[in-house]
């Protein structure tokens, strides 16, 4: 397309970084939108106009936090994030510096279009390693003479082949081997124009026994025909710990798609929770790849859907390595005439002995009209492991919402009640005070008890 092509050419940066978003382009071009005969998108169907699809405007710096959007400014007031970065659509339009002490131990915590001009050396060492511009191939390594998983669909690579081309900022954070960051980093992405795409790219590396936690935060106000489309690459090395924390609370009228990826090597854990409350359609992946014996990954989400929203989540749980963990908890609510889709798999590979990996997906359900398809799957190619799977789905308890109302409670703030009790057994796995606040307090907004 000439308009992509257009806006290839007005990116920059260095020859590598060219070369790179060359490519994704030239396959975005040769795949097809993924459709319901795609088993991993079956429920899904996003209508895009790729003729028409042009870029969010550019924004200029600001100095003054009254100046930001309000629901930024109350979100930055209360926030766990020690250092922070606020995007309106491609660009970077307030930030903070880290604290010295962090700087003089090797961390950096920037921009990424910053990050290439300044540390070219580490982007390009990482970037594309975890989310490349096609869709992985996670074929599971089977016993000879037995059929493993057919190969993704390359049509799944569309979305993040254009983000892989066109992305224009993002966070980067790079934490050297053995250093700690204490107090959380974080982003706040955000859109003001109607009727435009932002592509952005978030690239997190945890070198040996390193720590940190990175939090990823989206929103907007009513944007009809607008489209977010993102890929979150996360690298764990040897002993690390990661924490990656993402709410999406994009206003009605956003299309969300977001691939999100962690790598995790030997001996270390990756925390990730994927929070979904807003847009019209959101589309997310999380995978994790345990590459290295012992790895551990912990994959909780919640979302809540009301009205006519479609938010569908796609899950992958990796063994490559033996004696390695991985546990998933995702909860969902489905209110008015929404659709909740879950599809999550766990692929063990031939050598992946002693896995231990759980899978548990729960709906709750606060309307005949809401609609909600689950698939949990499991794919084992190794004979001693421990591995779990189920769902359920159902409605509110109305004998607890009975007791609740015949003490004087009003239905919203029951309904509220109940579902922030749904949901807490994933809430109370998250150590940020802020984050777990600001998410009850969409709970409420969504059942009408704000």
């Amino acid at each position: 397309m000439t308009k992509f092509n257009e806006q290839l050419a007005q990116a920059g940066g260095p020859e590598w970084l060219t070369a790179k978003r060359s490519e994704a382009l030239n396959l975005f071009n040769t795949l097809g939108v993924p459709t319901e005969q795609v088993e991993a998108w079956k429920y899904t169907r996003v209508d895009v106009d790729f003729e028409n699809l042009r870029p969010h405007a550019k924004r200029d710096v600001i100095t003054d936090t009254a100046l930001l959007p309000a629901s930024v400014q109350k979100r930055l007031s209360s926030t766990d994030a020690g250092a922070f970065l606020v995007f309106d659509g491609p660009d970077v339009v307030y930030r903070t510096e880290l604290p010295a002490a962090l700087t003089a131990q090797g961390v950096i915590f920037t921009d990424l279009k910053t990050a290439v001009e300044q540390h070219a050396d580490k982007v390009q060492q990482y970037l594309y390693s975890v989310v490349p511009a096609e869709v992985p191939d996670d074929t599971t390594i089977a016993a000879p003479g037995t059929t493993p998983s057919k190969s993704p669909d390359p049509s799944e690579g569309k979305f993040s082949a254009l983000a892989a081309a066109l992305w224009t900022n993002g966070a980067f954070v790079y934490v050297p081997r053995g250093v700690e960051v204490d107090l959380p980093l974080g982003a706040f992405r955000v859109m003001s124009e109607a009727g435009t795409y932002t592509a952005t790219r978030t690239l997190v590396v945890a070198e040996e026994n390193a720590q940190v936690t990175f939090i990823d935060e989206q929103d907007s106000e009513e944007l009809p025909g607008t489209y977010a489309i993102g890929a979150v690459e996360l690298v764990v090395k040897t002993g690390a710990r990661l924490r990656y924390v993402s709410i999406q609370n994009w206003g009605k009228g956003v299309t969300h798609i977001q691939r999100q990826r962690g790598d995790v090597e030997k001996d270390a854990t990756l925390n990730s929770l994927v929070v979904t409350m807003g847009g019209t359609l959101s589309r997310t992946e999380m995978q994790s790849y345990l590459r290295g014996t012992g790895a551990d990954s912990e994959m909780l989400a919640l979302y809540f859907a009301s009205d006519d929203q479609h938010f569908d989540h796609y899950t992958l749980q990796h063994h490559a390595a033996a004696h390695a963990h991985s546990d998933l908890l995702y909860k969902g609510v489905n209110s008015d005439e929404s659709v909740g889709v879950f599809s999550g798999m766990i692929k063990v590979d031939l050598n992946a002995q002693k896995t231990d990996a759980y899978q548990k997906h729960r709906t709750l359900m606060l309307s005949s009209e809401a609609r909600n398809f689950s698939v949990p799957q499991l794919e084992i190619n190794a004979n001693d492991v421990r591995c779990s799977h189920g769902s359920t789905t159902g409605p509110v308890d109305q004998e607890a919402l009975f007791f609740l109302r015949s003490r004087g409670i009003r239905k919203e703030l029951a309904e509220k009640m109940l579902v922030t009790a749904f949901l807490e057994d994933v809430l109370s796995r998250v150590p940020l005070e802020s984050v777990v606040k600001y998410i009850e307090g969409i709970i409420a907004e969504k059942v009408g008890a704000a």
